[in-house]
């Protein structure tokens, strides 16, 4: 349960998003998130745009977190941000911000890692996991399988070699021409496609001694879909991407969601375990939200998925991860510092 008696402002800028929330009360009480759009022209996040538009965005996107919250600075008891995984110009802004907070009004501080902010994010609002629970995080930067045990101990099962889950459908959809960010588009098409067209290869590594795998490897598809691409004459590629655009998708995705799902499905029956997380940005997806809840279903565990404004980077999270450390008497001293490649 989250403390009734406390009130924490949270701030996140690990990457393009600068996003603050105020809990209190026991609930999440606001969540602002002010976007970054200048990037969609770059066909990806550029680093200095993104932490100078922090600069500009983190004041208004705070004082809209506490009006909404109907709170005052005065009214805040701690703050928490992200020290990292993230951009280091990006995590900076914040960092240095919620560290000047804190020291004039004399709070607590705690930095929270990014990553345990989504596998947390599952704890904003009921049903909530029963400890210990699988969690699956796939964003753009990362994708990897947790079991969480209480007091913050997380045992890695696996994660991706190179390419994150994100990071393969930007690139996928760049090659099909459906601009950036690559998911919402390619989940749409997919609905629409037909799966069959194309075998794509698996992201999913075997395991050891034939006992399930747990790590992946997007960077293969990503490069089998840039072949399959090439390979075709001018007409016929012309063809495929007029015609089959929607069928390439499906293909793609299936894939993809094929891997991740069949991954947690192994995890449950060789942990156990009966409740699973599906977090990070790349749980919005339709799809791969569609998959698990069916394979929950077949396998008789419980799939808990954040709201789809809790599952790209936001505050909230950062919110809830924050007020149970301090629950647990983690704070963080002023000399926190942003740590860019943090693991979880």
């Amino acid at each position: 349960m989250l403390p009734a008696d406390l009130t924490l402002l949270a701030i996140e800028s690990s990457c393009d998003d600068t996003a603050a929330a105020v809990l209190t009360g026991g609930r999440v009480a606001s969540s602002v998130v002010a976007s970054q759009r200048i990037h969609e022209g770059f066909g990806g996040v550029v680093p200095e745009l993104a932490s100078r538009a922090h600069q500009r965005l983190i004041v208004p996107t705070v004082e809209a977190a506490l009006e909404e919250a109907g709170v005052t600075k005065d009214d805040l008891q701690a703050v928490a941000v992200t020290y990292g995984p993230g951009l280091a110009g990006s995590l900076l802004v914040g960092l240095s911000f919620a560290k000047a907070l804190a020291l004039g009004l004399g709070v607590p501080l705690v930095g929270v890692n990014h990553l345990e902010g989504h596998v947390y994010s599952v704890f904003i609002d009921a049903p909530r996991p029963a400890f210990p629970y699988l969690c699956l995080t796939v964003s753009g930067g990362h994708t990897l399988l947790t079991l969480v045990h209480e007091g913050f101990v997380h045992e890695e099962l696996g994660r991706t070699r190179d390419d994150a889950a994100g990071e393969a459908y930007d690139k996928v959809a760049k090659l099909l021409g459906l601009g950036y960010p690559g998911g919402p588009p390619v989940d749409r098409l997919a609905a629409e496609g037909d799966p069959s067209f194309r075998a794509f290869p698996s992201p999913r590594l075997p395991g050891p001694d034939g006992r399930p795998g747990y790590a992946f490897s997007f960077s293969g598809i990503k490069t089998n879909v840039r072949y399959f691409l090439q390979d075709l004459a001018p007409a016929e590629r012309e063809r495929v991407l007029t015609d089959h655009l929607a069928d390439v998708c499906a293909s793609f995705q299936q894939a993809v969601v094929d891997a991740l799902v069949g991954a947690v499905r192994d995890a449950v029956r060789e942990t156990g375990v009966r409740h699973v997380a599906l977090v990070g940005g790349v749980s919005a997806n339709r799809g791969l939200r569609a998959a698990a809840q069916a394979a929950a279903e077949a396998d008789g565990f419980a799939l808990h998925v954040p709201a789809f404004q809790h599952s790209v980077d936001n505050a909230a999270m950062i919110a809830v991860t924050g007020a149970f450390k301090l629950a647990a008497g983690q704070t963080s001293g002023l000399d926190l510092t942003a740590e860019p490649s943090l693991k979880l």
